[in-house]
């Protein structure tokens, strides 16, 4: 668990060193404030997929990044999808379907899926409890429809 979580972390250091560098460059620095509980449940519980923000331009200052643990319900019907960012995901819970470029696979508990800009990815829950994945997008702004700017 150390060793996945330490691969965000130098995965997520480029995005950082950059946020850093925009604030020396600028001359200013950048008010980082936490997201309040109703900025973070972005969306309905009850619904297939739903999520919170847990980082994003709200909180951090800028765009670099998004963070968020989406919950992906068992009547969760995935489509065919692109983005113009990587997509990391790392599961906490349940069985996540991570289709990329028509390869399908299961990610567990533990274990870390990647999208590469302009991958075809489709997401499923592969068994009788929701998938529970925390989400990072690099850039964050391409992250729609997670915008809480």
């Amino acid at each position: 668990m150390r060793n996945v979580l330490g691969a965000i972390v130098l995965l997520l250091l480029p995005a950082v060193a950059m946020a850093q560098g925009m604030t020396q460059s600028a001359g200013q620095g950048i008010e980082y404030r936490p997201l309040t509980k109703e900025a973070l449940l972005e969306s309905d519980p009850s619904a297939p997929l739903s999520w919170k923000i847990l980082v994003d331009a709200a909180n951090l200052g800028s765009s670099e990044t998004r963070i968020a643990e989406l919950t992906l319900n068992t009547d969760y019907v995935g489509q065919p999808h692109t983005h113009d960012a990587i997509e990391i995901f790392y599961v906490l819970s349940g069985r996540f379907g991570h289709n990329v470029n028509g390869v399908p696979g299961v990610l567990e508990p533990g274990e870390i899926g990647i999208c590469r800009p302009g991958d075809t990815i489709i997401h499923s829950v592969e068994g009788d409890e929701p998938a529970v994945v925390l989400t990072i997008w690099l850039p964050g702004g391409a992250a729609a429809p997670f915008h809480t700017d």
